[in-house]
């Protein structure tokens, strides 16, 4: 059954979000602050079917049906009447606030409100709602289109019914879900991967390995795709940082701590992919 899916925050995930709903039929309303994001979002939408077409994945039909139902906006209005809102905006607290205080406001009764974060308790997100209930963590990874898991996190007060209905969404875009049933900072695989990074980060501050060779261990030593730092670079150092920090902020575990290095990176603009220079350097 086709769902009416509004998406705040038109990023690399939120286009991704936007993305794989649309292909499985979803009418799909974008929504940013300004029209130059929501360019970007939909041009990065248009060449990652057209990716798909090369590999004939879809046919150039499904890719134009596809983007025929995505519609893009700056009115967080308009996510008025739909059944399911993802948010996708940066990783902050205090943002996230303003934008359910705002859906709380907008959005029709029985309505889904989902949070795409990969650290912050839903919980605390869901805390400036009238209806806590009805948030759930709906966390996507990237790239969307490609990779295969959903992690579904319950709030303290998230019912029994959010959660089926999270995971009926999710499944209809093609994704595996885990269920995070307390919704403590990084849920599973934030948790994770912050754990591997950081120490990761640690050896290759300290001398003992390349960047290079640490990501080998893991690839064929433990049969990673891709090593943590490889892995920290495709999902941008900043965030990596920033959601070790959340973590590290709500349980003063050390090990989430980001090293200096990692600091100085950001400082220094080196976010990976993104700026083309991380732990690897890429071209343009």
């Amino acid at each position: 059954m086709a769902t009416k899916l509004a998406v705040v925050g038109a990023g690399l995930m939120g286009a991704g979000i936007a993305q794989v709903a649309a292909a499985a039929g979803h009418e799909v309303v974008l929504r940013d602050v300004t029209k130059e994001a929501l360019d970007r979002g939909l041009e990065g939408i248009k060449r990652s079917l057209g990716r798909f077409v090369a590999k004939e994945a879809i046919t150039a039909d499904d890719a134009e049906g596809a983007l025929s139902r995505i519609s893009t906006t700056t009115d967080l209005d308009a996510a008025a009447d739909a059944d399911v809102v993802v948010e996708a905006v940066f990783e902050q607290l205090d943002v996230k606030h303003d934008v359910f205080r705002a859906l709380d406001r907008i959005c029709r009764d029985g309505a889904l409100l989902a949070s795409n974060t990969s650290a912050i308790p839903i919980t605390s997100i869901a805390s400036v709602t009238g209806r806590p209930e009805v948030v759930v963590g709906t966390h996507f990874f990237s790239p969307v289109p490609m990779m295969g898991l959903c992690e579904l996190i319950r709030g303290l007060k998230t019912s029994d019914e959010t959660l089926a209905a999270a995971r009926s969404f999710a499944e209809s875009l093609g994704k595996t879900c885990v269920v995070v049933n307390r919704d403590v900072a990084g849920f599973i695989t934030t948790r994770l991967i912050c754990a591997l990074a950081m120490e990761a980060i640690r050896l290759v501050e300290s001398g003992v390995a390349s960047a290079e060779d640490i990501d080998t261990a893991c690839r064929l030593g433990f049969g990673h795709p891709m090593g943590p730092l490889a892995t920290t670079d495709l999902t941008g150092v900043d965030i990596l940082r920033h959601a070790s920090l959340n973590i590290y902020e709500e349980t003063a575990d050390e090990k989430f701590f980001p090293p200096e290095i990692l600091t100085r990176m950001v400082a220094a603009g080196d976010l990976g992919r993104k700026s083309g220079r991380g732990f690897y350097e890429y071209d343009a």
